[in-house]
């Protein structure tokens, strides 16, 4: 709560501006692209393993790192592929991730748990 002289002053409270971590999908939730190369990386000190990782010129012309989540992947260059925010927390620079299930990108085969973050359809 503001207290009198902050109401009595001609400044009054503003609201802090929250900063954007996905800059390259220009506020939209989801951006197009096409897969330039597909990598492993390493991560960070206290983790090891080889994370795949795949170099994607979006639909607005800005190339950026991405995160193919999940065990397994069928993507090669020229792939179309979905990109959301997210970042992957032991590959620096890697703010985004692949859309599983989703144009050239085949879902996780044999995914039992949480199976909509990695594109797999339920059986009913």
């Amino acid at each position: 709560m503001a207290t009198i002289n902050q109401l009595a002053n001609h400044y009054p409270r503003r609201r802090k501006k929250t900063k954007v971590r996905s800059t390259a999908l220009e506020k939209s939730p989801q951006k197009k692209g096409i897969v330039n190369k597909v990598v492993e990386r390493k991560p960070k000190k206290p983790n090891s393993a080889k994370r795949k990782v795949a170099k994607v010129k979006l639909s607005s012309g800005r190339s950026i790192n991405v995160h193919i989540p999940g065990e397994g992947h069928n993507l090669q260059p020229h792939s179309i592929v979905l990109v959301r925010g997210g970042r992957a927390n032991d590959l620096p620079g890697v703010k985004y991730r692949i859309i599983r299930g989703k144009y050239d990108c085949d879902p996780v085969s044999g995914r039992k748990s949480s199976p909509s973050k990695y594109g797999v359809k339920t059986k009913n």
